[in-house]
């Protein structure tokens, strides 16, 4: 009796309470009709929701009588709101389709568009920010340093080498408009940011070789920037330890004008207090920029450039501990430092390009730019040092101890350097349509270059007070020349499977008085497979006439006599896209030999290449690029990059035949990742990993030992985790957002050599002492977009 008594009194309670609810049921599809799993439907307002199944079903229990908000979200979904009313155990039927987007987790996408895979070597990047890639200062390069062929192994640094090419073998462009570094920057830690500004960036294209006669001289690479044009206001705000940046963008009623401006701050002080050189630091770049366009009819635009980039340094060492070597040999340098090293370098860039469409089929294009950039490197520091042999013995009463003195010595740099540059730069480019399948580029151009150089530079170094080496290096060079350029090229597609571009390039110099004829060729073929898969070759010859840098021996003569130095690129390649667990991946794989010809020798101190300003050498650089990204994790874009190389080079005179060159790094691993919360990709994580093969290197002024030691490997990991927040969804849907991060930089710790020290013991044996980047630090950052 008891038992029916509890039992009717549960049924009539059930009863009470289906009958104040109802049901909502249905299935969630995305925009191609396939059914979503893992989409999460909950009530606005509440904590708690159900999940659709394997076949997009789904079935909630709502309050009957009251309209009810379901939120439907899916990462790398558009997020559905609707609205319900059902009545008293009703069973409402309700089908969704949610929109894919990319939005929510914003950061950097590099992908090759259906509209440019007709092209070798050619990467697009799209990057909205670079709040996902754990960096040091964000700067856009590191970018470039996670694809295949491209090297950095300097986190403080912003320059990078392509294929075994120099640091100065990279064009760069900026809406067409060609940009500058500094001149005599000479280490990572005293660089400011590259040029370009990430905030204002539109598209990037990168080509790592083989590209089209329409850009210009260089042997490695090309990196062609559009700043946006934007359609309506935006602005961003980023502080951290290391830095911030703010920006701005708009345009006007009509949109006849649009704008971007955006200022940047590195302070690198916090970093550079890792570094084994103790002493005080005070590093400040400060960069302005600012791209305006204007609609001056249906068929004219111009756009203009500016910029200014201030970088100041100013250390003053006191002192420096180094151990080295290996567990059974340690050794221990220790260095006292006295004086100061003061380096400042101004650099103001503009342009503007004119351009009209003439007709339908023809546009043209007038380039105007200019470069003024001021330096100045003042140097008085004098170390000494003493290096000695540490006891490692565990069971020793003299452990990690000096027991024995090697040598005593001492160091000393003295530098009076001065340098003012003036760039001018013309160039028209046309584009005209023959029809649909045929399309013609070609265009002239001129640069106007006046370089004043003076140099007064001084070092020696001791051992027991004698003087065991002097270099001495003084000049006093200014140049003026002029080049003038031409280019012709032609696209055609043979048939609906088969795109070939092909043309040659023209440059003269008056300084050495020699035209370089640089024809080049690319084909694309679709073989039609259900794969889609896309074989590209490409061959051509590309041609570098000296800049100041080559001009100028180790001790400061110029070689106005210097010949441009030329390079044939053969590659071949493969682009396929697949779909993998339902979503979108890319691999590519690419085969190169570059063969060089009048190389100029060079070796690298920190990232300062000093040229022997002679066509004296012959090299070559073969490799292997392997790349593959896509959502690894659903709504996030990764990536993996693989490279493989073998540059070598033979130097008449030295008697060796073919030795590595300095950049020849024969493993380089890149790989960044991200991945989010289930199902709230507002919290996130990103990981950067870099792994590169040592470096070659030889002790300083010694040619006939070029480059015959291996340096060790370069190991890093960052990761950095972040929080997003919202600010009024409903009323601006994401635009408006706020970001908190933290970023662990180098976690491993790894001491990462960028250079090596040299000192001299009593017996005049040399000691190759590493001179190593910075170490594990955490750096927080604040965002604000709106």
């Amino acid at each position: 009796m008891k038992f029916k008594l509890i039992f009717s009194f549960f049924v009539f309670v059930t009863h009470g309470l289906l009958a104040q609810s109802g049901e909502v049921t249905g299935i969630v599809e995305g925009e191609d009709g396939s059914p979503l799993t893992g989409v999460n439907i909950q009530k606005e307002g509440s904590s708690s929701g159900v999940f659709t199944g394997k076949s997009g079903e789904y079935t909630i229990s709502i309050e009957a009588g009251t309209p009810v908000n379901l939120l439907f979200t899916h990462v790398g979904y558009t997020p559905e709101k609707r609205t319900v009313t059902v009545k008293e155990g009703e069973v409402l039927k309700l089908n969704v389709t949610l929109a894919q987007t990319t939005e929510v987790l914003t950061g950097v996408q590099i992908e090759g568009e259906r509209d440019n895979r007709d092209e070798v070597s050619i990467t697009k990047i799209k990057p909205k920010s670079l709040e996902n890639l754990p960096t040091a200062f964000g700067d856009f390069n590191k970018i470039l340093t996670t694809l295949p062929g491209v090297v950095s192994n300097n986190e403080l640094s912003s320059t990078y080498s392509v294929r075994g090419g120099s640091f100065d073998e990279n064009l760069i462009y900026v809406n067409d408009i060609p940009v500058y570094r500094p001149f005599l920057i000479s280490n990572g830690q005293q660089e400011g940011l590259s040029f370009i500004n990430s905030n204002l960036v539109e598209s990037v294209e990168f080509s790592a070789g083989g590209w089209q006669p329409k850009y210009g001289d260089k042997l490695s690479s090309v990196l062609n920037v559009d700043y946006k044009k934007p359609s309506e206001f935006g602005a961003s705000l980023t502080v951290g330890l290391l830095g911030g940046t703010a920006h701005v963008e708009g345009a006007t009623k009509s949109k006849n004008i649009t704008y971007v401006a955006g200022v940047r701050h590195k302070s690198a002080q916090y970093l550079l207090n890792t570094l084994e050189t103790q002493g005080e630091y005070l590093p400040k770049f400060t960069d302005l920029q600012a791209y305006v366009s204007f609609k001056l009819d249906d068929r004219t635009s111009l756009g203009v450039l500016t910029s200014y980039g201030r970088n100041r340094y100013f250390v003053q060492p006191q002192s420096r501990e180094t151990e080295f070597g290996t567990f059974d040999r340690s050794f221990r340098l220790f260095v006292g430092f006295a004086g100061r090293e003061i380096l400042e370098y101004d650099t103001y860039q503009g342009g503007m390009k004119l351009t009209r469409k003439l007709s339908d089929r023809f546009k043209s294009e007038l380039i105007a730019s200019g470069v003024y950039a001021l330096e100045r490197e003042y140097t008085d520091v004098e170390g000494a040092y003493r290096l000695c042999d540490v006891d490692k013995n565990l069971g020793s009463d003299t452990f990690n101890e000096c027991v024995y003195v090697r040598g005593i010595g001492s160091n000393y740099d003295y530098g009076r350097n001065n340098l003012e540059a003036n760039i001018i730069n013309l160039e028209n480019r046309n584009v005209y349509s023959i029809d649909s399948k045929n399309t013609l580029e070609f265009g002239l151009g001129y640069s106007y270059q006046n370089i004043d150089d003076q140099l007064n530079e001084y070092t020696f170094r001791d051992s027991v007070d004698f003087v065991i080496d002097i270099e001495s290096l003084q000049a006093d060079n200014e140049i003026s020349s002029e080049q003038y350029t031409g280019f012709v090229q032609h696209t055609s597609d043979l048939t609906n499977k088969i795109t070939t571009t092909y043309g040659v390039r023209l440059n003269y110099w008056t300084l050495n008085e020699q035209l370089l004829v640089s024809p080049r060729w690319q084909i694309s073929f679709r073989p039609g497979w259900v794969r889609d898969v896309v074989f590209k070759a490409a061959a051509g010859v590309y041609q570098q006439p000296a800049f100041y840098r080559e001009l100028r021996d180790q001790s400061g003569a110029l070689n106005e006599d210097l010949k441009a130095q030329k390079s044939m690129h053969f590659i071949g390649g493969m682009d396929y896209n697949f779909k993998w667990w339902g979503r979108d991946f890319k691999f590519i794989s690419e085969l190169y030999y570059k063969r060089l010809r009048n190389v100029v020798a060079y070796d690298i101190d920190n990232v300062k290449v000093r040229y022997y300003a002679n066509n004296n050498a012959r090299a070559y650089a073969t490799g292997l690029d392997l790349r593959v990204s896509g959502e690894f994790i659903e709504g996030t874009e990764s990536w993996f990059s693989v490279g493989l190389l073998n540059a070598r080079e033979d130097v008449e005179g030295d008697g060796r035949g073919y030795i590595r060159r300095p950049t020849d790094q024969r493993l380089n691993i890149a790989v960044f990742f991200q991945d989010h919360l289930p199902n709230n990709p507002t919290f996130r994580v990103s990981l950067n990993l870099f792994f590169g093969s040592g470096l070659p290197f030889g002790p300083p002024q010694n040619f006939e030992k070029r480059n015959v030691f291996n340096g060790d490997t370069y190991r890093r990991l960052d990761i950095g985790f972040s929080k997003l927040f919202y600010l009024n969804r409903e009323k601006y849907d994401e635009e408006r957002q706020l970001m908190l991060s933290a970023e662990i930089l180098n976690v491993l710790a790894v001491s990462n050599a960028i250079s090596y020290t040299w000192v001299t013991d009593v017996s005049n044996n040399q000691f190759a002492v590493p001179n190593t980047l910075s170490a594990r630090f955490l750096n927080v950052k604040l965002s604000i977009k709106i």
